[in-house]
């Protein structure tokens, strides 16, 4: 808005709070990088911006208690749109026995112990037995991992969800296994997760295998010898002498979840079944998992599929002609954002250039990769990619006539009066926003926490009267 003379900006959400990743997707444990909150405050005052929450974009409402807006009513009344609606589904590792119970997503169970209403009944079965798998190993896999093995008295002063205190509470895993294909040198997690699941007290790491890992570490790279140094130093507490304990198992890929057997009339996750792999070269942070004709079994009654995310095209981008990439899980862009406008031939799709006044931001322009930070600096390019388009004259937007110049728009104004059906009233906006956090504030305050979260959107709306 600062390089745009004018601009408003609306932003809609399907939620009736904003913040989305920051709020439903950051560890509780991890205030610090919640923080990006304060700009996006500084923002949220500028009078020339909108919060239309509770309100979801496509042709029905995501849940009851709220709106839903058509893709084609915004096109009508703005100049520019910018798609950012993240990586909402997960990926499916595609094998036997994957929907048993006891195998959960770690996007639905990160989403659960953070209060999000889609997932507030998952309720998981922690208390079925003491070991726990997670397949994957990129920091999702050690959030996850964290929230088992973490003290639930240091979780109680987070803003995690009551319901998910109440069942890590009952919880008797003591044993985490966290799985990948590959091996160290190839693993997706950052140091600073590393060494906080290594800093827990009272749990101890699992050694690995030193045949992993460069006979000579000092020579690496500074952030892999770093790396390196840390997983082979260990936690302080043995595993020997700890009340709970956890790996990395390495160059294992899952080929089934098997049920209890004999098969009961509700059969539940009792071990996975895993065929060991090879490197195609140990030491090269880029080498390929190979298959290798041993497999192996693991007893566990509790795992977690981590392997990613995806997106999802909006159900009237095919009609629209906006172009996603199922095989990429992206909109189809010029990497700085601007949607590409494609058009289908026989054989393929070809470029036809950029589509006039439609961008894209997050993981639904580059894919689900990255960091909260590394998430902003991608949002600012797509935001100096709109500017430099503004500034040029001969790029065009939505509702610009050939040669007529920019039509009048009227951005909320315009969509708010083609609401049918008393959709309106769902709409929450920022001042909405605002009774809603005082309340999760003063919900939190009784019982000795920063805030307790809604996790139902009736109970949000309720507040409002």
């Amino acid at each position: 808005m600062t390089r745009i003379q004018d601009a408003r900006v609306d932003m809609y959400e399907a939620l009736p709070v904003p913040f989305g990743l920051v709020r439903f997707g950051v560890a509780p444990d991890h205030p610090e990088v919640k923080n990006c909150q304060e700009k996006f405050e500084e923002v949220a005052a500028s009078p020339n911006f909108t919060f239309i929450g509770n309100v979801s974009v496509g042709t029905a409402s995501d849940h009851p208690d709220g709106a839903a807006v058509p893709l084609a009513s915004i096109l009508r009344h703005y100049n520019a749109v910018v798609f950012s609606y993240g990586a909402p589904k997960d990926r499916a590792l595609g094998i036997p026995g994957e929907t048993l119970p006891g195998v959960y997503s770690a996007r639905e169970f990160v989403g659960w112990y953070n209060g999000l209403p889609e997932h507030a009944d998952l309720a998981p079965d922690l208390a079925r037995g003491g070991e726990a798998v997670i397949i994957g190993q990129g920091n999702v896999a050690l959030d996850v991992a964290r929230m088992l093995l973490e003290d639930v008295d240091v979780l109680r002063k987070s803003d995690i969800a009551e319901h998910a205190i109440e069942t890590l509470a009952k919880s008797k895993v003591k044993r985490v296994h966290i799985i990948g294909r590959r091996g160290p040198m190839q693993a997706a997690f950052t140091i600073k997760e590393i060494r906080e699941l290594m800093r827990l007290p009272s749990v101890g790491f699992h050694p690995i295998d030193t045949s992993l890992v460069p006979p000579d570490p000092k020579s690496l790279p500074r952030a892999p010898r770093r790396l390196m140094d840390v997983l082979l130093k260990g936690s302080p507490t043995p595993p020997s002498q700890a009340a709970k304990s956890w790996s990395l198992d390495f160059l294992l890929s899952p080929t089934a979840f098997l049920p209890s057997s004999p098969p009961s009339s509700q059969p539940r996750l009792s071990a996975i079944q895993f065929a060991r792999t090879t490197l195609s070269s140990p030491f090269d942070p880029q080498a390929y998992a190979l298959p290798t004709n041993e497999t192996i079994e693991l007893s566990t009654p509790l795992a977690f599929r981590s392997i990613g995310y995806r997106s999802a095209p909006l159900p009237e981008f095919s009609a629209l002609g906006i172009p996603f990439s199922e095989r990429h899980g992206v909109i189809s862009n010029d990497g700085r954002g601007r949607v590409r406008h494609e058009e289908r031939t026989r054989d393929a799709a070809m470029s036809l250039g950029t589509f006039p006044g439609l961008y894209c931001a997050g993981w639904v322009k580059r894919g689900p990769t990255g960091v909260i930070a590394s998430t902003m600096e991608d949002a600012f390019s797509t935001a100096d990619a709109i500017a430099e388009d503004w500034a040029d004259e001969r790029v065009r937007f939505l509702n610009e006539g050939s040669g007529q110049g920019l039509e009048e728009v009227n951005g909320w104004e315009g969509v708010r009066k083609e609401m049918t059906g008393g959709a309106e009233k769902k709409v929450v906006h920022w001042d909405g926003w605002k009774k809603i956090d005082a309340a999760e504030r003063e919900r939190g305050a009784k019982v000795g926490k920063e805030r307790e979260k809604f996790t139902r959107t009736a109970d949000m709306l309720a507040v409002l009267g």
